[in-house]
């Protein structure tokens, strides 16, 4: 409790109280109180906003629809042995810094990177695209860095799942499509949900990936608030921009709860 007070209650206070004053000297926060930097925050940077959580929802849908079958074939298709070693491989990225991890990806998108020279060799493009330093990199790094936070809640629920609900589906007239949407998708809902949030989330607040990748079509609200709180920005601006991120996450985890609730046996 005293480490949640002093290192998380008392800085959320202050860039609280932060984002009601004026900007000083040097960006810093000072007497008069006064709303102008939320209205300034919805007014200016309405489309970073926006774009922000166009971006988390797109991250979270990619990675659903790559980590719902890759959980379920590692759960359900394979030997524990080998069960082992893919869930092995699902984590080893986490050995690697994310900042790394980011580079590398950059140097494989890049337009004189891996990717483009095999589509140029392929015959499948005549030039190198340029797919860094735009949204399309921007929610493909994020997808690359969140993924295993969408497998394992999804595999640890289909790991749990009784297979005699299945048969008996199947028993009962129910072909494979039919038992899947009837069955397998409601119980490991909790599951979904769970990785939702653990993707959704940090992609609110990414700004690595955004400021590596994406350049100033990819700029996103973590971005914002890096850049008022650096140099001679705007503390006051930057702790309103941080505030509204708060409750933007805030209510991303009221509806993990509510899910939470409708999910229990």
């Amino acid at each position: 409790m005293a480490w949640l007070v002093v290192f998380f209650l008392l800085p959320l206070l202050f860039v609280g109280i932060a984002s009601f004053m004026t900007r000083g000297a040097g960006g810093q926060p000072i007497q008069p109180w006064t709303l102008e930097h939320y209205q300034r925050t919805f007014d200016v940077f309405g489309p970073v906003i926006w774009r922000t959580l166009g971006f988390a929802a797109l991250t979270t849908a990619l990675c659903l629809l790559v980590g719902y079958p890759t959980a379920m074939y590692i759960a359900s298709r394979q030997r524990p042995a080998v069960r082992l070693v893919l869930l092995f491989l699902v984590l080893l990225p986490f050995w690697t810094n994310f900042l790394v991890r980011t580079y590398a990806l950059i140097t494989i998108v890049q337009r004189e990177g891996l990717l483009n020279e095999w589509l140029v060799r392929l015959g499948i493009v005549q030039d190198p695209v340029q797919m860094l330093f735009t949204p399309t990199a921007v929610v493909l790094g994020l997808v690359y860095g969140y993924l295993p936070f969408m497998v394992l809640p999804i595999y640890a629920a289909v790991e749990r799942l009784d297979r005699r609900y299945v048969e008996a589906a199947n028993d009962l007239g129910a072909n494979d499509w039919r038992a899947f949407w009837r069955v397998i998708w409601p119980l490991t809902l909790p599951g979904v949900v769970a990785g939702s949030m653990l993707v959704f989330i940090p992609a609110i607040g990414a700004f690595v990936t955004p400021d590596l990748m994406g350049g100033t079509g990819g700029l996103m609200i973590g971005n914002l608030v890096q850049s008022q709180f650096r140099g001679r920005g705007n503390v006051p601006l930057g702790s309103a921009i941080s505030m509204v991120l708060l409750v933007i996450v805030f209510v991303g985890v009221l509806v993990y709860a509510r899910w939470g609730e409708r999910s229990d046996p």
